[in-house]
């Protein structure tokens, strides 16, 4: 037998079956895929994409910062007036409204002080009414000089008159003296021719002496009116008699001294003339001239009124009057009140201390006019404008209240910029940092009675970048000009970047 024909002997070995030789009912059932396997894949993936859709719509839709706190106004309660203090009426975080009497000072020093600036001003009023009467007084006797002035003119005008007259009888008497003297003569030849008895002539010789000593009479008489004109005895050739200057009633010595006397009288109530050379007729012209329509009383009226003793006295009432005013509003101030509504803090007075001006006592913080100073970063700024809407998260609340509010102006320059010590880099080191601008973010339909905001508190405000901005000046980075206090605002003829019209948010 070949040996190598033959296989050599050794352990048997089995083939492998295939997965096709393998019956079917031989193989391992197939486990079923569980539901609640499914059911929590699903879960998860709709949490993912709910948060993480969110999470993407916000990113996309607004911007935020936890660099945010609450602050309101503040208003340090100080007095006016110096004294001791004799109550205080209010506590640290006591609530109070405008008005309210916060502190009482003494009033005892004030009250004395309203009282003797109440009889100075009783003085004050009696010395008027005898400033008054004084005037009056004064009043009057410029009256009576501007009669003796008138007087005198009219005492002149007499004596010219009465030179004029006298001159008549002069004239007269010579013409007597003339026909008595022809009478004379054709008697005494009469007297030679027995013609005339001695009884005719003797009549027509008194006749004649009558006649001559009434001629020298009426002489004497002419001579003494022009001496009391203050004119010579005879008058100069070519002058007659009755020749007396034009303005001789407004230049005669007592029209004068009357003048001067009216002028005294009036400087006494600040009646002056334009100037010393007037004529007292020119002068009483000018005096009359005071009033349109020259009326007399009207005139006085205005004269007593604008009298420098009344307006004096006048000015002392006045003055007396501020000084009681005065006293009287520092007794007010003893009452010490807050000017706004809001909670009082920061209290350092107690009753007998002594207060001088404006030393702070305590501050009154604002309630209601409180904002959110909002420190973004300066990559943010492109996304805001005034205007628009902001959710505001408040720590101390959690998410359970979400306050609403507007963005309502930029402060002009980053924190660094404003701070005590800004920092310096002109040295050349300069290494740049984001820096951070406060935006001031106003509160909407707040209510510090149901869910109040105390100042300091954080919060993190989230701004609506892609809602269209609202309300004053929306859409703009600077605010108008403030119109000035007590005058209205006028518009610019010319558009200017206040005025033009609000753009669109820069989309991010």
């Amino acid at each position: 037998m070949d040996t190598a024909a033959t296989p050599k002997s050794g352990p048997s070995e089995t083939p492998k079956p295939t997965p096709e030789a393998i019956p079917a009912a031989s193989m391992p059932p197939a486990r079923p895929k569980s539901p609640i396997r499914t059911l929590i894949v699903v879960v998860i993936v709709l949490i993912v994409l709910f948060f993480g859709g969110r999470f993407v719509y916000e990113a996309l839709n607004t911007t935020s910062t936890d660099d945010a706190y609450v602050n309101s106004h503040v208003t340090f309660v100080a007095p006016r007036v110096a004294g001791q203090v004799a109550q205080v009426l209010v506590d640290d975080n006591n609530r109070v409204h405008k008005g309210d009497v916060l502190v009482v000072l003494d009033k005892e020093p004030y009250e004395v002080q309203v009282a003797i600036k109440q009889a100075a001003l009783e003085t004050a009023q009696a010395d008027l009414i005898a400033a008054q009467a004084a005037v009056r007084g004064q009043v009057a006797q410029a009256r009576s000089a501007r009669y003796k002035l008138q007087h005198s003119i009219e005492d002149v005008d007499n004596k010219i008159a009465l030179l004029r007259g006298n001159a008549a009888a002069l004239a007269k008497a010579k013409a007597s003296l003339e026909l008595a003297r022809q009478e004379f003569d054709r008697y005494q030849k009469l007297l030679t021719t027995k013609v005339a008895s001695k009884e005719e002539f003797d009549q027509r010789k008194t006749t004649f002496d009558s006649a001559q000593a009434e001629v020298n009479q009426a002489t004497e008489n002419v001579i003494q009116s022009r001496v009391n004109l203050g004119l010579t005895a005879k008058p100069a050739d070519g002058q007659t008699l009755t020749d007396v200057p034009e303005d001789l009633p407004q230049t005669f010595s007592s029209v004068r001294q009357a003048q001067a006397d009216l002028l005294q009288s009036a400087a006494q109530v600040s009646i002056f003339p334009s100037s010393y050379k007037l004529t007292p007729k020119e002068m009483l012209d000018e005096f009359y001239r005071r009033d349109p329509n020259g009326d007399i009383d009207v005139i006085y009226s205005k004269i007593i009124k604008d009298a420098p003793t009344q307006k004096q006295a006048a000015a002392k009432l006045l003055q007396a009057q501020h000084d009681l005013e005065d006293a009287k509003l520092n007794l007010r101030y003893c009452d010490i009140v807050s000017e706004i509504d809001g909670v009082v803090t920061r209290r350092n007075v107690n009753p007998g201390n002594n207060v001088q001006v404006g030393q702070s006592l305590m501050a009154v913080r604002s309630l209601t006019e409180i904002w959110i100073d909002a420190n973004f970063k300066e990559t943010q700024l492109s996304q805001l404008r005034i205007g628009l809407p902001v959710d505001i998260h408040a720590d101390m609340y959690g998410k359970r209240h979400i306050f609403k509010g507007r963005i309502s102006g930029f402060t002009m320059g980053t924190g660094s910029t404003l701070s005590l010590l800004p920092a310096e880099n002109a040295t050349g080191n300069f290494v740049k940092v984001v820096q951070r601008l406060p935006v001031r973010i106003e509160l909407l339909d707040y209510h510090p009675d149901v869910e109040p905001l105390f100042v300091g508190v954080s919060v993190e405000p989230v701004v609506r970048i892609k809602e269209a901005p609202t309300g004053p000046d929306a859409g703009k980075f600077l605010q108008p000009y403030a119109p000035a206090a007590g005058a209205a605002a006028i518009a610019p003829a010319t558009p200017t970047p206040e005025t033009k019209p609000a753009v669109a948010p820069v989309q991010p």
